[in-house]
């Protein structure tokens, strides 16, 4: 690879990166949107189910839901913006610019007040995404680059240049008038999640390394219906498409399925008062205790016509041979993190030119919980808002560290070896519930795998090296940021006991 230069860099290509690419273009810059991605299905937003909410003429009661939801710890400004500029921005960019077809109905999920929710099927993040992609290859002011990793900021006295990019083994800065981060989530980093694979953080990890502020690490999101049909650590790693976690959609509670536990009781009701649309991080920690006592929990679609009303989620049952009469298996699984890089209404992080959009970034919106079929909102509304910020600026080349490639390269396995230990920490001990002694020992042993991952960072460069380094830091924001706050809030619940695996 030779350096490049761009007005606009934007390292991710999920909705929120795809928006900030087309506020961008818009504003007249010229787009470089780098994606580890090789194709749509490995991004996070590809696989969004539910679907995408909207105020219906009434953002007071999206606001309302927004805030109970995020447990009192959500930011009302950051609230506002996006109930305010919901409407609009799925009408402009996912109507009429991608001429997106919403189903006619509205969907119900839990915690929101009334059916608002704008979806296609059980498959709406596919049914956005495939699209927004194919309209950025085509628009002149959009160089699209795919299976594109991004491995470190290149940055000089607190301003962001651009950062080094990786592509078929090769690596170069690309220097960046401003550049945004949109690389999603972190659910590479627990054994079961409803993200793909490939989600380890990397966003994060490269500008908490740089110096830019990381707020809300602790609040990490449980959906509680992912498929739990395998649960074996290796077939999850794996992501094996007949046996592997996905998501049944919080969707099918909100047209009417029950959660029962393995004595065919329906337990929701003891939890919450609205029982199987009680705010996600309680219906979360009530499967985890059913299971933990009952052995098994299955969602019941019998009271709806799940087939007729859910065809994808029906058929992705049947092919791993569930018997749906009998109930769906289910478990909580690691679904969001409300935290992230801290931006402002525009995106803006802490660092100069640097900006950063959807699951990466913490807006505030969400607090220590997320509402549902919030998240590709959030992504759309703040990818068009930092997109249209972070156009204007020229590009600065710098000098920039030489990335050293001179010691043999490491076994194949060296990486999933080192994650497997990973996820197994975070699973128990910055799981669906934490204990303060759990979160220490947690911070003491992912201090030492770090130190071991730097050691060989020093003189080897690879994607799967950085990968892991970024999964590593991600995973230490996330416990000691859960070390420092000793209040259970929402995603984050402390107990003095052992706690719950999530499995």
């Amino acid at each position: 690879m030779t350096d490049e230069t761009t007005d606009l860099l934007v390292v991710g290509s999920g909705v929120a990166g795809c928006a900030a690419a087309l506020a961008g273009a818009r504003a007249g810059a010229e787009v470089t949107l780098a994606t580890k991605a090789s194709r749509p299905e490995e991004s996070t937003s590809y696989w969004a189910q539910g679907g995408i909410a909207v105020t219906r003429g009434d953002p007071d009661s999206l606001e309302r839901d927004v805030l109970d939801a995020g447990d009192g710890a959500s930011d009302p400004t950051a609230v506002d913006v996006l109930v305010n500029e919901a409407d609009e921005a799925v009408q402009d960019v996912l109507i009429e610019t991608l001429d997106v077809e919403f189903d006619s109905d509205y969907g119900r999920e839990a915690a929101h007040e009334e059916a608002r929710i704008r979806h296609v099927d059980a498959s709406t993040g596919k049914h956005v995404l495939v699209p927004f992609l194919e309209y950025l290859e085509s628009h002149e002011s959009v160089t699209l680059l795919e299976d594109t990793a991004a491995l470190e900021l290149c940055t000089h006295e607190g301003r962001v240049h651009g950062a080094i990019l990786e592509r078929e083994g090769e690596w170069a800065p690309c220097f960046a008038g401003a550049t945004v981060l949109a690389t999603g989530g972190i659910g590479g980093c627990y054994r079961r999640s409803t993200n793909p694979r490939t989600a380890t953080g990397d966003g994060i990890a490269m500008a908490a390394l740089a110096g830019a502020d990381v707020e809300d690490m602790e609040y990490v999101q449980f959906h509680p219906t992912a498929f739990a049909g395998k649960t074996d650590a290796e077939t999850d790693l794996d992501r094996d498409p007949d046996r592997g976690t996905f998501l049944l959609s919080e969707a099918v509670r909100g047209e009417g399925a029950l959660l029962r536990n393995a004595d065919g009781e329906r337990f929701m009701p003891g939890y919450h008062p609205d029982a199987e649309l009680a705010p996600r991080d309680v219906v979360a920690r009530a499967v985890a205790t059913e299971r933990d006592r009952t052995g098994t929990v299955v969602l019941d679609v019998t009271p709806i016509d799940f087939a007729g009303e859910f065809p994808d989620l029906a058929e992705a049952c049947t092919e791993r041979g569930v018997d749906i009469e009998s109930g769906i298996p289910v478990a909580p699984a690691e679904h969001f993190l409300c935290g992230g890089i801290d931006v402002d209404v525009e995106g803006r992080a802490s660092l100069d030119r640097l900006f950063a959009v959807g699951e990466c970034a913490r807006t505030g919106v969400h607090g220590a919980n997320r509402l549902a079929s919030t998240s590709l909102l959030e992504g759309l509304v703040w990818g068009l808002r930092a997109g249209e910020a972070a156009a204007g600026f020229e590009p600065e080349p710098i000098e920039t560290p030489d990335l050293l490639d001179r010691d043999p390269e490491l076994p194949d396995r060296f990486a999933t070896e080192k994650l497997t230990r990973l996820r197994r920490v975070m699973d128990e001990q910055l799981g669906i519930v934490r204990n303060p002694d759990g979160v220490d020992r947690a911070q003491a042993v992912l201090r030492r795998l770090k130190g071991e991952i730097d050691a060989y960072t020093r003189t080897r460069t690879s994607r799967s090296l950085y990968e892991l380094r970024g999964a590593c830091v991600t995973a230490l924001l996330v416990a000691r940021a859960a070390a420092a706050n000793d209040e259970s809030r929402g995603c984050h619940h402390l107990v003095e006991e052992t706690p719950i695996d999530a499995d």
